[in-house]
C-alpha cells in the first residue's frame, strides 16, 4: 500500500512539473536570421517575394486578398530559434502556395498574428514557445507587383 501511495505521489509531481513548464511564452526572433538558414531558403524557393510589415515594395498591380496561416512544429528539446524558424518557414510556404494559386508574385504586409493579435515588424516575427510545440501565425496580403 505504501508503494502505491509513493507511486501516485511521484506521478502527480511529475505531471505537475510538466504542466508548469508547458505554458506558452511569446518570443521574438529576427526575420533576416531565420530567412538566412539553408533549410528555410530551400523550403521557400525564390519565385514569390515576401515583404514584412510596412517594408517598401514595387507598386501593386493587383490584390488577391489577405490570408492567415498558423503553423506548429515539434519544439521538444530543440533550440527555440531553430524550431520557430522552421514553423515560420512552414507558414510562409502556405502563403507562398496561396500566392501561386491566385496568380500573385508577392506577399506584402506580413505580420505576426498570434491569437488574432497583429504585431507588425519589418525585422522580427513572433513565436509561441510551449513545452512540446512552437507556433508561428502569420497574416499577409497576396498581390501581383509590377505592370
Amino acid at each position: 500500500m505504501k508503494k502505491i501511495i509513493v507511486a501516485v505521489f511521484a506521478i502527480t509531481l511529475l505531471f505537475g512539473a510538466f504542466t508548469a513548464q508547458a505554458a506558452d511564452v511569446k518570443k521574438r526572433f529576427s526575420v533576416q536570421e531565420a530567412m538566412s538558414l539553408e533549410k528555410v531558403k530551400n523550403a521557400l524557393e525564390n519565385d514569390i517575394a515576401f515583404y514584412w510589415g510596412k517594408s517598401a515594395h514595387p507598386p501593386v498591380s493587383k490584390t488577391f486578398g489577405v490570408y492567415k496561416t498558423s503553423k506548429r512544429t515539434n519544439g521538444f528539446r530543440k533550440d527555440h530559434f531553430d524550431a520557430c524558424s522552421w514553423a515560420m518557414a512552414s507558414a510562409l510556404v502556405t502563403l507562398r502556395d496561396r500566392a501561386r494559386r491566385e496568380g500573385g508574385n508577392a506577399v506584402i504586409n506580413i505580420v505576426s498574428n498570434i491569437k488574432d493579435y497583429e504585431e507588425s515588424s519589418e525585422s522580427e516575427f513572433s513565436c509561441l514557445v510551449g513545452g512540446l510545440m512552437v507556433n508561428v501565425a502569420l497574416k499577409g496580403t497576396v498581390v501581383k507587383l509590377g505592370q
